[in-house]
């Protein structure tokens, strides 16, 4: 598929097979994340990877809508690190490309995910803190789960809206 085409049929996934994702396959979705625009390149993210199913049930425990992690092949936390952000309140711009290159990079290999909100939700900032452990300098902005669609995805919807469109002034 061309980039036009994936990004207009890019649809969020929330049933797995429980299929594990490879490695192979999470490095290179991380390195489609890891090539997002950034503010000055100063790139402020970091990834936290898993497939364990123990830390899918925390994580399910504390967030509201993660329960499709109970079929997904791993889960990724993306992080911004405040002390690398190019100034106050870049990081969550910076990772929020960074996350939707992640989603991306996923339907391309044929895969799906699904991007459950982290930020600026204090209560799942926390309990993501405190489930992978991250030092106080470094702030979750998404989890995304992902793995082997155990559905088929809503055909694309034409979310096209010329209304939303002003040309040359307001």
């Amino acid at each position: 598929m061309d980039l036009i085409e994936g990004i207009l049929t890019r649809r969020s996934i929330r049933s797995f097979t429980g299929e594990k994702v490879s490695r192979d396959q999470l490095e290179s979705v991380l390195k489609a994340a890891m090539h997002a625009p950034s503010a000055r390149n100063c790139q402020p993210w970091h990834f936290v990877v898993t497939r364990e199913r123990s830390i899918f049930e925390k994580i399910m425990k504390v967030h509201p809508y993660a329960s499709m992690l109970s079929g997904a092949g791993a889960a990724v936390l993306v992080c911004g690190d405040l002390e690398k952000q190019h100034g106050e309140g870049y990081w969550v711009v910076d990772c929020s490309a960074a996350t939707e290159n992640l989603l991306l990079a996923i339907h391309g290999m044929g895969l799906g995910g699904v991007w459950l909100g982290i930020h600026p939700r204090e209560d799942r900032k926390i309990a993501m803190k405190e489930i992978f452990r991250l030092p106080s300098h470094i702030e979750p902005l998404s989890l995304v789960a992902l793995g082997v669609p155990a559905e088929q995805p809503l055909q694309p919807a034409d979310r096209f809206k010329p209304d939303r469109i002003h040309w040359d002034q307001w």
